[in-house]
């Protein structure tokens, strides 16, 4: 099992997610994420997802328990990268990830992030 990295930058965590994305994948990201999150003292996470073509039911409500997590733990998460293909899948399935902040590329999502941090105290 391929496990995906998370990079460091700043107070903002970076996954960027390079494979194919399977259960057990994903569950390891979610255990690797909240600990790097705790270990790092992170305010922020970004999730690409720009080279997933594909996700099922299982991957969409992992996304959604991520940020979740993350939310707990006092980071912010925004996932980047959707491809139309991937929301009109998610909505399809009825997941329509509320709570969790999107953004169309890592630049937006960086920028969105800084707009949410200065607005909390």
């Amino acid at each position: 099992m391929q496990r995906v990295p998370v990079l460091k930058l700043g107070d903002v965590l970076i996954v960027s997610i390079q494979i194919d994305l399977e259960d057990q994948s994903v569950l390891a990201l979610q255990e690797d994420l909240a600990d790097a999150v705790v270990d790092h003292g992170a305010r922020g996470v970004i999730i690409d997802i720009t080279a997933v073509e594909i996700v099922d039911s299982f991957i969409g409500r992992m996304l959604a328990t991520i940020a979740g997590m993350c939310r707990m733990l006092d980071a912010q998460t925004v996932v980047v990268g959707m491809r139309p293909a991937v929301a009109i899948t998610l909505v399809e399935l009825g997941l329509s990830l509320g709570g969790v902040r999107t953004a169309l590329n890592l630049e937006k999502g960086v920028a969105l992030l800084d707009h949410i941090r200065s607005a909390t105290p």
